[in-house]
């Protein structure tokens, strides 16, 4: 199964990594039209051990595919992959 991610939810602390500081995740299965929201360990479970697939898409239906990635400090966290690259995608959707 894959979903797009719709938006993000931050906490109120500062973090030096601002991944680190997504909380939770909004999220649609475009095949089922199912949504939801699941925090950042349930994502990180969904895409380690269900096998599952998450993304952006941007305005131009461009995608972002998202994976685990681990900070200095050993927290894992959530970030996009674009173009060979890590991107900002997760940081550029909107806060709920």
């Amino acid at each position: 199964m894959a979903v797009k991610i719709t938006y993000i939810r931050k906490d109120s602390d500062t973090h030096q990594n601002p991944y680190e500081g997504i909380t939770d995740f909004g999220w649609v299965n475009e095949q089922t039209r199912a949504a939801g929201q699941s925090t950042r360990v349930q994502m990180i479970d969904f895409l380690e051990r269900q096998n599952g697939k998450a993304y952006v898409k941007d305005k131009f239906g461009n995608v972002a595919n998202i994976d685990v990635w681990i900070s200095a400090h050993g927290n894992k966290y959530l970030r996009t992959y674009t173009d060979g690259k890590w991107s900002d995608n997760l940081l550029a959707l909107l806060e709920c």
